[in-house]
């Protein structure tokens, strides 16, 4: 039993799993804000454009049974609706991502001595000896 808790605070305290943890923590809060702008920015106008249709009425009696297809539908255009607003973040944070490398690859270019630099500091360290 001591190996067993022992194992398991391992697994607990190693980064892994902190980081699944946290990454799931902030996928969750992230939900919250895609779905703000889904909901409360993007829908609205999309209501706007189509006239402010909704297919959750939708359905067709069999028997007893009711089907709700338009559900359905509505549940495909939210995910096409959420999934492209996602799009369009990651690839802006992504462009920001790559504008913070590529300055600073240009920082530590600047660090670094030119290749003339370089040779005539070799040329002189050879003449001293």
């Amino acid at each position: 039993m001591k190996s067993f808790i022992k194992e398991f605070k391992e697994f607990i305290s190693k980064g892994d799993a902190m980081s699944m943890a946290v990454g799931i923590i902030i996928g969750g809060a992230f939900t919250a804000i895609v779905t703000s702008v889904v909901d409360d920015l993007i829908g609205p106008i999309i209501g706007l454009i189509c006239g402010g249709l909704d297919f959750t009425s939708l359905s067709v009696g069999i028997g007893d049974a009711q089907i709700m297809f338009g559900n359905f539908i509505q549940a495909v255009i939210n995910f096409l609706i959420t999934a492209f607003v996602l799009f369009i973040l990651v690839k802006g944070l992504n462009k920001v991502k790559e504008k913070a490398i590529k300055e600073k690859k240009e920082e530590e270019a600047a660090e670094e001595p030119a290749e003339e630099i370089l040779l005539l500091r070799e040329i002189r360290d050879s003449l001293k000896k």
